[in-house]
């Protein structure tokens, strides 16, 4: 292959307002840390072309086709329920479409919207990054993708010195409920009503009209948020820019996987008050929807009154849907989807094992797979597991949706470490467990196995 690939143009052109011309900063000896060969694979990439110089340049956006429209994307949104009418891409860029999704930069210097940052990325976060959606891919969590992370061999302050690095991510597409607050904020009815018609055929096709998107969106991120808790996933800045229209999990900041069950488990440095804690995701998932069905209001009807009636029927089924979604995902994990108990009785079963866990300190991933094993799961769930047993749960197929393996708070802080030392090694034993989350392999027990108890406290930041 020696052609540099084709890059869809369709953001930049369909709605020119909300996109800012723009190129990466050069990047004079790129170093590929990690490569998702699978993904390129999908996207119609050659590996070995991605490998070479000039693969290196299309990755950072140095060298791209002549036809290429490079943009950093404009967006509002609400950050810590504080509103900011200009976001945007401060330190990223949308280098096109291939394969029918975006193909973005994330580190790769200041935009007109960088504000006081310096446009920049360190490897550690965007190692990441590339981790976390990685599993949560593994684990069939919609989630934006990583297909490569490239040191760029420039030191950049943060608390220290640390090395410079590119994130290259993919997603079904960068549009997000901070997209159509920015539009609507411009006061062009117009603009708003051509970024719905891009949403819908992007995403959801089936929607004729902001309505119908909105109900979509609705169960999407309903659908989504339920898997985030099943699996005990805590992403740690639910702001609204960080919200898709398309219910892909997005920005893998200060992010981390629960151990011991609490609803009140906040990783995030600056979540001071607990507002994204892990208990409260749904919450805030049904708040930024309302602040969606705010910005689409002009769309739904030209009668305010009966605009926000509309909004509150479509968003009052944000509650069942999520609900509906979580139950059906304990049948899974419980191997009760062929057992006769009804949704009272597997929601009180489901409910009693939640304050079991969390009053017993329970490591909530390794929990279901010890109760497949019929390991000893302690004293305080003897009752609880009686009334399980005697639904005759399908233990195989629990281990089909109870993983084994996650990105462990402990081993990710050792591969990032690793990693930003230069050594990739851990990075990559770690990528080996997580992506193969189910299937128990040999030589792989550290990686299922809790925080030793001098990890303490986990904290994450936000990487920029």
């Amino acid at each position: 292959m020696n052609d540099v690939p084709v890059l869809g143009t369709r953001f930049a052109d369909e709605l020119p307002e909300m996109a800012v011309s723009w190129k990466s900063a050069p990047v004079a000896e790129p170093r590929l840390l990690v490569l998702n060969e699978p993904l390129a694979a999908e996207l119609g990439l050659d590996p070995e072309w991605l490998r070479s110089d000039a693969g290196l340049r299309f990755l950072t956006g140095n060298e791209l086709p002549d036809q290429a429209k490079p943009v950093a994307q404009a967006y509002a949104g609400h950050q810590f329920g504080g509103y900011s009418p200009r976001l945007g891409d401060g330190r990223a860029l949308l280098l096109g479409e291939i394969g029918g999704r975006d193909l973005h930069l994330k580190g790769s210097g200041r935009t007109p919207f960088a504000r006081g940052g310096d446009g920049l990325a360190a490897v550690g976060p965007m190692l990441r990054e590339y981790v976390i959606s990685e599993a949560m891919h593994a684990l069939g969590i919609p989630t934006t993708r990583s297909l490569a992370v490239i040191g760029t061999g420039k030191s950049i302050v943060r608390e220290n010195l640390a090395p410079g690095a590119i994130l290259v991510r993919v997603a079904a597409s960068h549009l997000r409920v901070g997209s159509f607050q920015f539009a609507r904020a411009t006061g062009d009815d117009g603009l708003l009503r051509r970024l719905t018609e891009h949403a819908i055929t992007r995403h959801h096709p089936s929607a004729a009209d902001a309505a119908g998107l909105y109900r979509a969106v609705v169960a999407a991120q309903a659908g989504l948020i339920a898997r985030w808790m099943l699996t005990g996933f805590v992403h740690g800045v639910m702001n609204t820019d960080n919200m898709t229209i398309s219910g892909e999990t997005i920005d893998y900041g200060p992010c981390a996987f629960m151990e011991v069950f609490d609803p009140a488990t906040v990783f995030s440095s600056i979540d001071e008050g607990g507002r994204y804690a892990y208990g409260n995701q749904p919450n805030i998932a049904q708040w930024n929807l309302a602040r969606l069905a705010e910005a689409l209001l002009p769309l739904f009807d030209d009668d305010q009154e009966r605009a926000i009636a509309v909004a509150t029927e479509a968003l009052s089924e944000f509650r069942g849907k999520y609900a509906a979604a979580t139950l059906d995902g304990f049948r899974a994990k419980l191997g009760l989807t062929g057992s006769e108990i009804d949704e009272v009785g597997l929601t009180s079963l489901s409910e009693d094992l939640l304050a079991l866990l969390k009053a017993e300190r329970t490591d909530f991933t390794s929990f279901f797979r010890r109760l497949a094993d019929g390991t000893d799961v302690g004293d305080a769930f003897g009752d609880w597991v009686k009334r399980w047993r005697a639904l005759d749960p399908d233990i195989d197929a629990m281990n089909h949706v109870n993983p084994l393996y996650i990105p462990r708070n402990h081993l990710v802080e050792e591969a990032l470490a690793a990693g930003t030392d230069g050594d990739l090694e851990p990075l990559h034993r770690l990528l080996d467990a997580i992506t193969s989350p189910f299937t128990a392999r040999p030589g792989l027990d550290r990686f299922a196995e809790p925080a030793p108890p001098d990890f303490g406290n986990y904290k994450t930041f936000c990487g920029t």
